[in-house]
């Protein structure tokens, strides 16, 4: 018993002094979790989609908005207690990417999820988080690994069919809403910048009327994909995402961290009937993990 508690108490002394030296927040059982399901993980059977079976786990957590907005100075927040939908994508594909490595420590998932949150992998202040999703699909794609389907083409191919042009501006003309920038007013032109960097481009996306059970469909889509869901809302790129999944009748839906629904859950409807709800949401954009 007593080599038990000598070990806990050692293990809360390691976590303490990780996350005074890396700027992390965090609780033990929130790593132990990390720790237990890399190790689950490791014990499934060889072609497992490791997208979904992450994902899977967190099926019925509460839904709580803000996680992130704890802690000032900037520090890499680990929450799996609450989710939002970036959240939910992000812990997933953390650990979907410390899978992929071999790794099975707390220390390996920090790291991924830091050089997926942060631009260039970098933790340096509130503006070097990716605030859109935008950006965050380009560092992904910058540090390899994530790859955006349906883009580098001048063309538009079935069924990435309809296309996006960005005008992103809301986070710099709507700074109240944003604890940081109410509190540091000194970040919102480096948000500016960092929108004005995005503007003009123009992103393929898949429209909900292509959104049917084709072959062309199936095979721009696969079972673990981050979706993004394109918005009309001003000053947006992308206003929520999930994973796609595939149900045995040859239908795609949406495994995501729902607002509406309060909880992780996996969309009942199909994804074309669930955008066909949304009136801001006109299609989706398609992100791969790159894994190993």
């Amino acid at each position: 018993m007593k080599t038990i508690l000598s070990c806990l108490i050692s293990f809360a002394a390691t976590l303490s002094m990780m996350a005074q030296s890396q700027r992390i927040v965090f609780t033990p059982e929130d790593s132990m979790r990390i720790e237990a399901l890399l190790k689950t993980g490791a014990q499934q059977p060889k072609g497992t989609n490791m997208v979904l079976y992450f994902a899977k786990q967190f099926l019925g957590i509460p839904y709580v908005g803000a996680t992130l907005e704890v802690a000032d100075p900037e520090q890499l927040v680990i929450n799996l207690r609450e989710l939002d939908c970036t959240t939910y994508v992000e812990t997933v594909s953390a650990l979907a990417l410390t899978h992929s490595h071999h790794q099975r420590k707390f220390s390996d998932y920090c790291y991924w999820l830091t050089q997926l949150r942060y631009q260039q992998g970098k933790l340096t202040d509130y503006p070097s988080r990716n605030h859109y999703f935008s950006t965050w699909i380009e560092n992904a794609e910058q540090m390899g690994l994530a790859k955006e389907q349906g883009q580098n083409t001048d063309k538009a191919i079935y069924p990435f069919n309809a296309q996006q042009t960005l005008q992103i501006h809301f986070m710099s003309q709507h700074a109240e809403l944003y604890p940081a920038l109410k509190k540091h007013a000194e970040f919102i032109p480096i948000i500016a910048q960092a929108e004005k960097a995005l503007n003009g481009r123009k992103i393929n996306y898949i429209p909900i009327a292509s959104l049917t059970s084709s072959k062309e469909l199936r095979k721009a889509v696969k079972d673990g994909d981050i979706l993004a869901m394109v918005t009309r809302r001003d000053g947006l790129d992308v206003s929520h995402v999930g994973f796609a999944i595939w149900d045995e009748k040859g239908r795609l839906h949406l495994m995501n961290a729902s607002s509406l629904h309060k909880r992780v859950v996996n969309e009942e409807k199909s994804l074309q009937q669930y955008l066909k709800s949304q009136r801001l949401q006109p299609g989706i954009r398609v992100i791969r993990l790159k894994l190993k």
